[in-house]
């Protein structure tokens, strides 16, 4: 595949217009795009990019379909890998402005395992049955990735040409690390992504069925820092029968649960803030979250079923997942060893830093193993209400909220090179369908009708921007 071409960098007077342009009327979506939306997210379930951690995944065979999709529409997608068979995709859509900032536009080719014992379809058959796409990715994400081409081949068939540039890229390693995948393109091709000013990827602008009011739309506008750490302690070896006072696994064992219990204090940030104030009107209340003395973990059960879109953002967070230690059950370990999911909220990092050694104490010290930075996006701005005028243009009923994702994605990665980025990747659930649980989970699935609204959001969203 050819290199992409050059784009010069453009100042910041032409970044963030103020004022949303008259909408883009016509839509250049036809039936084959809608039908495209469907067979490619079943062709990219069917291709096994199982990512198990490590290095164990390969997302090549996925990468070439998306890449002869993309050139069958005319643009010069190319392959770029950090390892052999972990491959990324990326193009760039030329717009009619010139002087506008460019706009990217990711979705990961990767997928968590999944267990084929505890599923009632193959998940990796990409069935569609009953109205229903179903296997490993259909939410997560190759639904998005899959809209995307559907929609960027309509735009070739009608000769329909966005007004600024617009970058797609389809990342590998998302699942896990990102080395392979985002963080690799940030770091080594960087010159691919210039004039982007912000992004669009996953998780935002699906359904929320909120109880017996109007359904939601949450956009995200901010993701928590991911900061997985590995505890060690040390202590003296020697024979099970025998009293030790310097036992490396009782010491690991206070460590974790002391962060396992701890509470964290709230923090509020901007986007969260924005959240439940608006969650809140909807319940016709008329709430300050930010006043002195208001009690937000009371406040929470009066948002109703919403309440899920900002409960896991109120703090930073640590949970222990792994532990490991010794190799026969007679003999003392002089060293244990303990993995911990933390997550911080933007600001909230010298909080974590300072709790973390509080909680591990002088007998566990403890590192980083992977780690990234807490991000926010502008909630009053233009494109946040380009994004909601478009979803609610297609979900008359719906009404878009802000909110911030409690884990992360490849927007943390983009975000080095200056990219803003927004969760949007649309979706009209039915009531009782639960996207949450379907997220990494069993039998997952996605309806048909979701996809075409989410060709349709996406198409116009794109446009207007």
């Amino acid at each position: 595949m050819a290199d992409m071409p050059a784009v010069t960098p453009q100042s910041p007077a032409a970044t963030h217009t103020p004022a949303a342009e008259p909408p883009v009327e016509e839509s250049p979506v036809d039936r084959t795009a809608l039908d495209e939306a469907v067979a490619f997210t079943s062709d990219l379930i069917r291709i096994d990019t199982s990512n198990r951690g490590g290095g164990d995944c390969r997302e090549r065979p996925a990468a070439e379909y998306v890449a002869e999709r993309l050139a069958a529409a005319s643009l010069e997608p190319v392959l770029l890998e950090r390892t052999p068979g972990r491959t990324n995709v990326v193009a760039r859509i030329p717009g009619s402005d010139p002087s506008a900032d460019a706009l990217l536009v990711h979705g990961h080719l990767d997928v968590v395992p999944a267990d084929p014992a505890e599923w009632s379809t193959d998940p990796f058959s990409g069935e569609v049955r009953d109205g229903v796409v179903w296997g490993r990715g259909a939410v997560d994400m190759k639904n998005a990735d899959a809209m995307v081409l559907a929609v960027v081949r309509a735009w070739a068939r009608a000769g329909a040409v966005p007004r600024r540039d617009i970058v797609l890229a389809f990342t590998a390693d998302e699942e896990d690390s990102a080395v392979d995948g985002a963080d690799h393109l940030a770091d080594r091709h960087a010159g691919l992504f210039e004039g982007c000013t912000e992004g669009l990827g996953e998780s935002g602008a699906f359904t929320v069925h909120n109880g017996p009011r109007r359904p939601l739309y949450p956009i995200a506008a901010g993701e928590r820092g991911t900061a997985w750490l590995k505890l060690t302690a040390r202590g003296t070896a020697g024979h099970g029968s025998k009293p030790n006072r310097a036992n490396a696994v009782s010491r690991l064992a206070a460590a974790v649960a002391r962060i396992g219990e701890h509470t964290w204090p709230v923090r509020l940030t901007d986007t969260v803030a924005a959240c439940i104030t608006e969650l809140a009107a909807l319940q016709g209340l008329h709430v300050d979250p930010r006043a002195r003395g208001t009690d937000l973990d009371e406040l929470l059960p009066k948002l109703g079923p919403a309440a899920t879109l900002v409960e896991a953002t109120l703090r930073n967070s640590a949970n222990p997942t792994m532990l490991g230690a010794g190799y026969k059950v007679n003999v003392v370990p002089g060293t244990a060893t303990a993995y911990v999911d933390g997550r911080t909220l933007p600001g909230g990092e010298e909080e974590f830093l300072a709790t973390l050694n509080e909680l591990t104490g002088p007998d566990v010290e403890w590192e980083f193993h992977h780690r990234t930075d807490a991000l926010q996006a502008p909630v009053h701005g233009r494109t946040f209400a380009v994004l909601r005028e478009s979803v609610e243009r297609f979900a008359p009923d719906g009404r878009v909220v802000p909110y911030c994702m409690a884990g992360g994605t490849d927007a943390k990665q983009f975000s080095r090179l200056g990219i803003t980025g927004y969760g949007f990747s649309p979706l009209r659930l039915p009531p009782g369908f639960d996207y949450w649980s379907l997220f990494h989970g069993v039998d997952e699935r996605v309806p048909v009708d979701a996809l075409h609204f989410g060709v349709r959001v996406l198409d116009h969203a794109l446009r207007n921007l």
